[in-house]
């Protein structure tokens, strides 16, 4: 059983006062992340080095389940294995492989246009820079950081509907919206975790914290959730 990290209180003019200490709750939830499954896109990058796969798996997660987004890459990838194999292949085509995805359609023009324009402005490689990233079709920026840091092994800060929600649960950052969350962790979370921060709390967004009953009775981090009011 994974153990529960306690948390720990400094005094501030006499009173208790709790400090939520990110580093050991980062360490919970890195011995969580090896007891679940692994969020599909970083499963991607285990099997592949190609940049040009995770930015296609990558591009396909947005607004679909992991298990429908793992299903649909394993069936593309044994027709499109490189970045030409799309001009190959007409949308209709293109648009059957991928059809479970959410927005399949938009995603179909967005991977057709995709050769194309990787070729006029980057010679047909995948960029590592968030800037050139958020050129390509289809690729905002949780998508671009997430290439970043999946495809490359850079540091960025990919904000998705669970890290906005969880650090807000936390309070670590009080934010409205993804971009703000993702301004608020590049100037608060150290950067010895960028790397893995998103696949940290996504696995643990996917199977414990919840939006609606999260399993708070075997949370490891429930010491620090204001929620509990603990």
């Amino acid at each position: 059983m994974q153990k529960r990290v306690t948390h720990p209180q400094q005094t501030v003019s006499g009173t208790a006062v709790r400090v939520f200490d990110i580093h050991a709750v980062l360490a919970a939830l890195a011995e969580h992340f090896q007891q679940v499954r692994t969020p599909v896109v970083d499963l991607i990058q285990a099997k592949t080095n190609d940049p040009f796969q995770v930015l296609v798996a990558t591009i396909l997660s947005a607004r679909t389940k992991d298990e429908t987004t793992a299903k649909v890459v394993t069936r593309l990838f044994e027709r499109v294995h490189q970045l030409h194999d799309l001009d190959t292949i007409n949308e209709t085509e293109l648009d059957s492989f991928i059809y479970p995805v959410g927005f399949h359609r938009e995603k179909t023009r967005h991977l057709k246009q995709l050769p194309e324009v990787l070729d006029r402005l980057f010679s047909g490689r995948v960029p590592a820079e968030i800037d050139d990233l958020l050129k390509l079709p289809g690729v905002g920026r949780k998508t671009a950081n997430l290439v970043r840091v999946v495809a490359f092994g850079l540091p960025a800060m990919c904000v998705d509907v669970h890290v906005h929600r969880i650090t807000n649960r936390w309070g670590y950052v009080q934010t409205k919206t993804p971009l703000e969350t993702e301004m608020a962790l590049r100037a608060k979370l150290p950067e010895q975790y960028w790397l893995v921060f998103n696949s940290y709390v996504v696995a643990f967004g996917q199977n414990l914290c919840y939006p609606r009953r999260p399993r708070c009775a075997d949370c490891p981090i429930s010491g620090y959730c204001p929620r509990l009011g603990v």
